[in-house]
This record gives structure tokens, C-alpha cells and sequence, in this order.
């Protein structure tokens, strides 16, 4: 009878001690779950934010996910119609000008869903000429909105292939090649320069490599060709729905030469051919 209460006793006690040092782990876990979930709800985009967050984070431009998370509720606002949103123009207005590419682009979109605000207005016909070709795309699509036909030219660059040019003197390196997929920033080519120096060629747009101009190895001056980008398809797509709005009977004829030569899906295909339709009945 002993050795089965032994067993019984020595039973609970073994339990107690693997309780007491899984404690700290369980805890830890919980901790790590509960930073985890905390981390991504203040970054998550679908967090509604109050009028006072909106100002805050608008004006946090060290952090460019609370000025996006912000520019975010405000064309929510907008898209309702909720005059609320002009609290924030003069601060949408500010961030046009601030040196972010990032804030740069997406206060132009955002720009477009007031076309009855002359400040937003003059302030894209400023960010229709931008260094940054996404920046100025982004523009032309908003101005069309105004009926403002200023991005008219920037339109039609999107159905041309884009020339990336070299920032420095040096040699290429590169292992991408001709039809290679790239979004914005994905890094294109390198250019190492006689005193060491490499430079970093990143693509300012979103889509698909066209032709290399430059291969491995060969050596580069500054503003040299290095290589072409063909747009994305939603860039095309915009831009020829943005075209049957403010373009003329002369692109029709541009239009036409862009979808024989590249390789469109039924999606382009379709905007392509009742763009050149509606252009086709301008004088």
C-alpha cells in the first residue's frame, strides 16, 4: 500500500514545480502576443483615428506611416463628403512641398477627390512638373478631376517606355535583365566609380524592364541611358482612362501605335479601344 501513496503524493508536487517554471515562458509569450498585437493595430491603416490623432500624425513627418495612416482618413472623409476634411488642407498642402517623395505622391491623389478646392489646385499644377515621374503622374491624374488638362503630356509619357539615367561616372553592375518585373524602389543597377564610390540605381517606377541599354561591365557618364521601363498595367489603365477625359483627336493615332506594339491585357485592351473611340469624336 505505500508505494502506490508515494506515487499519489510525489504526483502533485512534480505538477506544482513545472507550473512554477513555465510561469516566466507563459508569461513572456503573452507579453511577446500582446506587443505583437499592440504593434500592429497602431499601424494598421483601418484604425479609425480622432480629429485631434489626424493633426497629430499629420504633423509626425519623422514617421511616415502615421502621415499616411492620416492622409488615409482624410480621403475617407472626403469620399463621404464630409466637410470635416478641410480642417486638414492647409497641413495636405504642406506635406506637397516636403522633400518625402512619399508625402509628395500621395497628397497628389488625395488632392483629386476636392476638384472644387483652388488651393488644391494650384498646388498640383506645381506637383505636375515634380522631379519624381510618380509624383507627377499622380498629378495629372488628380488635375483631370478639375478638368485641367496641365497633365495631359505627363499622361500620355506613361504609354512611352521611361528612360533611367545614371547618377554618376563608373562601371555597371547589374543581374537584372529585359522583362523583369520591378516596383518602385526595387534596386536596378550599380555604378561603381573610380574612387571606389558605388552608387545605387533604384526604379522610380512601378512595371517592367524594356531594354537594357548598358550590360555589365561597361562603363557609364553621368545622364547616360541605362536602361527603359514599360508602366505597370494600373498605370496604363489610368492613364488611358484619364485621356478619354482631356485628350484630343491627335492621341488617337499615339494610342494606337502604343497597343499594337506592347503586350496588353484584355483589361487595357478594352479602356484602349473605347479611349481611341471617344477621342475619335473630338474635333
Amino acid at each position: 500500500m505505500s508505494q502506490p501513496i508515494q506515487e499519489i503524493s510525489a504526483s502533485p508536487m512534480s505538477g506544482s514545480k513545472r507550473f512554477r517554471a513555465s510561469g516566466p515562458i507563459l508569461l513572456l509569450a503573452i507579453l511577446f502576443l500582446a506587443a505583437t498585437f499592440l504593434a500592429w493595430y497602431f499601424t494598421w491603416f483601418g484604425r479609425g483615428l480622432s480629429d485631434g490623432d489626424i493633426t497629430k500624425y499629420l504633423e509626425d513627418t519623422r514617421n511616415p506611416r502615421h502621415v499616411q495612416h492620416a492622409l488615409l482618413q482624410v480621403q475617407q472623409r472626403l469620399e463621404r463628403g464630409d466637410q470635416s476634411a478641410k480642417t486638414w488642407y492647409a497641413q495636405i498642402q504642406a506635406l506637397s512641398e516636403n522633400p518625402e517623395t512619399e508625402f509628395r505622391l500621395t497628397t497628389a491623389w488625395l488632392m483629386g477627390f476636392d476638384n472644387k478646392s483652388n488651393e488644391f489646385h494650384s498646388a498640383l499644377l506645381k506637383l505636375v512638373h515634380d522631379p519624381e515621374p510618380i509624383v507627377r503622374r499622380n498629378a495629372a491624374l488628380a488635375l483631370v478631376r478639375f478638368g485641367d488638362k496641365s497633365g495631359h503630356d505627363e499622361l500620355l509619357s506613361v504609354l512611352r517606355p521611361y528612360s533611367v539615367r545614371a547618377t554618376a561616372t563608373g562601371t555597371v553592375s547589374s543581374t537584372l535583365r529585359a522583362g523583369s518585373d520591378v516596383s518602385r524602389g526595387t534596386l536596378l543597377i550599380r555604378v561603381q566609380g573610380s574612387d571606389g564610390r558605388e552608387v545605387e540605381i533604384r526604379s522610380p517606377l512601378p512595371g517592367k524592364i524594356n531594354q537594357l541599354s548598358k550590360v555589365n561591365g561597361e562603363v557609364v557618364n553621368t545622364n547616360d541611358e541605362l536602361l527603359t521601363l514599360n508602366s505597370d498595367e494600373e498605370s496604363v489603365w489610368e492613364a488611358l482612362r484619364g485621356l478619354s477625359l482631356i485628350g484630343t483627336a491627335a492621341d488617337t493615332d499615339f494610342i494606337f501605335a502604343f497597343m499594337k506594339s506592347t503586350n496588353l491585357t484584355p483589361r487595357v485592351k478594352e479602356q484602349g479601344l473605347s479611349t481611341m473611340q471617344t477621342l475619335g469624336t473630338r474635333k
